[in-house]
């Protein structure tokens, strides 16, 4: 139940975000164009990708909320990963682009329109510290993938305002042409790190692997303390979306239990995983006769062993 007041409060939060940062994106590209200011270009960029980040977050949790079919069991749940690694490569050619522009622009510094670009950057800072507040407040930015990407683009567009503010200063009083160039790079390199980052997670989320916050030596020890299981083997845990992690194994049990036993250390395995946050658990029980491979990870085989594979 806690899950679905966090999907909602962080679908409400989206929502307030994406309609500030669009608004404002708006704002500052017309003004960069106006005042020929790459950093405030460059930040208008990441507006963008802000504001495409938002619109494909609250997608995700929209999607999410449909219910599993035949043809999709987990329901659209994966579709979260998917709108974070779109997220963070748009943030990776966004930053390279930035850092195009820059090279240019280094060579021959154009004029820039400073106290239109001082007054456009500080509105622009202003306008991410309140929508990041929005989001610290209201929305799950710590455990959610999702929200944190689009959390990230906040904080790192935030830096951009400031390196767009120090770049018109520094102009201003010290006709530093340099400065919006370099500030924009600055932009760029934290645009880039964070892109990456989200990417990463993502990624090792759709490679199914096993959850960071999970250690497999402890979840494989929890398991076989369970009264009644002697081993277990072929384990797999991995994550079906933030918050969901999924785990699925081989118990080798007692050949003479009855289902009513088996099904009584079953519960008691599901207690013991939902304190280490695996709430989808799915396990096989056999006995010792069983054909399996003993190593704790699966070994998948080929073909040509077929009559080793699960019956």
């Amino acid at each position: 139940m806690g899950h679905d007041h966090t999907h909602g409060a962080n679908k409400k939060v989206l929502l307030i975000s994406f309609i500030i940062i669009t608004s404002y994106m708006v704002v500052e590209a017309v003004g960069g164009f106006l005042t020929n200011s790459l950093a405030l270009l460059s930040d208008a960029g990441h507006m963008l990708s802000d504001s495409i980040s938002l619109l494909i977050a609250l997608i995700a949790f929209m999607l999410g909320e449909k219910a599993a079919s035949p043809s999709k069991t987990f329901g659209y749940k994966r579709f979260e990963i998917l709108a974070a690694v779109l997220n963070g490569v748009t943030l990776i050619l966004i930053a390279l682009f930035i850092f195009y522009e820059a090279i240019k622009r280094f060579a021959h510094p154009p004029e820039v329109a400073t106290t239109g670009m001082l007054v456009i950057s500080a509105i622009g800072l202003a306008v991410n510290i309140l929508v990041a507040w929005i989001m610290m407040r209201g929305g799950d930015t710590e455990d959610n993938l999702n929200m944190r990407g689009a959390f990230l683009h906040v904080l790192s567009d935030m830096l951009g305002s400031v390196g767009a503010i120090v770049a018109a200063l520094l102009i201003m009083f010290l006709g530093w042409g340099w400065a919006d160039p370099l500030a924009s790079v600055i932009v760029a390199i934290i645009v880039l790190r964070s892109g990456y980052h989200v990417t990463k997670v993502a990624i090792h989320v759709l490679m199914e692997g096993t959850p960071e916050n999970i250690d497999i030596t402890d979840v494989t020890q929890t398991i076989e303390k369970v009264e009644g299981v002697q081993s277990i083997h072929d384990l797999h845990i991995w994550t079906i979306t933030s918050g969901l992690n999924a785990l699925s194994c081989h118990a080798v049990v007692d050949d003479q239990l009855t289902i009513a036993q088996s099904e009584s250390i079953l519960h008691k395995i599901e207690h013991e995983l939902e304190h280490k946050g695996i709430m989808h658990v799915t396990i096989q029980m056999e006995t010792m006769a069983h054909q399996h491979d003993n190593s704790i990870l699966c070994q998948i085989k080929s073909e040509s062993s077929h009559e080793h594979h699960h019956h």
